[in-house]
């Protein structure tokens, strides 16, 4: 029995370590694979164009022009749907933990205020509740100007199933207390669950296949575009735009399937403002 709870322990600390991002991660960097994009894309449209005076004529003909138009519009559809999805997904994806972050400080102040009114032998529960948030709100959040508690009793991740099994102890004498009692492990059960639900999609679900079909496609029609454009600084300013907007959509992309970490990532105010109010 105690090996298999060691493990459990292990991998719930696993998973929270996942939520400490200072740079280090096993995925590509939004700006990485923007950057990557960019240079792909405009690489394509300037190499296009060095090479088009050494295409045969025929090659250069308006049937042959026609032809690559015809099959890149194919790809670039293509690429502009699945952007499209994915940028709606990874948007869904972001506001559902946002929405799940602020459904659960909402759970834990109203847990703090029905062990308030069960009586005064929940203190202990409560003062350990807010120094679980505390903790929650250091490891999601680090730069997180947050109340400094003593958060080691909380380093083996299981401050919530504490509360739960303090509340569990718990004798009640009225019904009022039964009721208080019954609503508090709810409200419980729905915060451990929104914890697993947070940690879970931590690392995001964009594969890196996905980018590199993406920026294949992307390279192969701005290769298009710049094999029968004509050479001047007008077009090359048009190509640039247009590389910078496609690299631009990777990198928002890749910053709402992070949503803890990055230039784009969810409020730690819920958080901060549960912490700030619980036990008053």
């Amino acid at each position: 029995m105690t090996r298999p709870r060691k493990c459990e322990t292990l991998s719930r600390d696993s998973l929270e370590r996942r939520l400490h991002f200072h740079g280090e991660s096993h995925r590509m960097n939004a700006f990485v694979a923007a950057a990557i994009t960019f240079a792909c894309t405009f690489g394509a449209c300037w190499i296009a164009m060095m090479i088009r005076s050494a295409l045969p004529p025929s090659h250069q003909a308006k049937e042959s022009q026609d032809v690559v138009r015809l099959g890149m519009g194919l790809v670039a559809t293509m690429t502009a749907l699945l952007l499209g999805l994915v940028t709606a997904a990874a948007k869904g994806s972001f506001d559902s933990q946002d929405n799940a972050i602020r459904t659960a400080a909402a759970n834990v102040l109203a847990l703090d205020r029905l062990l308030a009114r069960y009586g005064p032998e929940t203190q202990p529960t409560r003062d350990l509740l807010r120094a679980t948030m505390a903790y929650r709100l250091q490891v999601i959040w680090p730069s997180s100007r947050s109340p400094r508690l003593e958060t080691r009793a909380f380093e083996g991740g299981s401050g919530a199933e504490t509360v739960e099994n303090q509340i569990l102890a718990l004798t009640p004498t009225t019904d009022a207390q039964r009721w208080f009692k019954s609503e508090s492990l709810k409200l419980t059960e729905d915060i451990v669950k929104a914890r697993w639900r947070i940690l879970g999609s931590a690392e995001g679900s964009v594969p890196t296949a996905f980018l590199l079909v993406v920026v294949c496609w992307l390279t192969a029609t701005f290769a298009s575009f710049g094999l029968f454009a004509p050479r001047n600084a007008t077009v090359m300013a048009v190509f640039f735009v247009a590389a910078l907007s496609v690299a631009a959509a990777v990198f928002l992309i890749l910053e709402l399937d992070r949503p803890f970490e990055g230039a784009i990532k969810i409020s730690s105010g819920p958080f901060r403002y549960a912490v700030e109010n619980l036990g008053k």
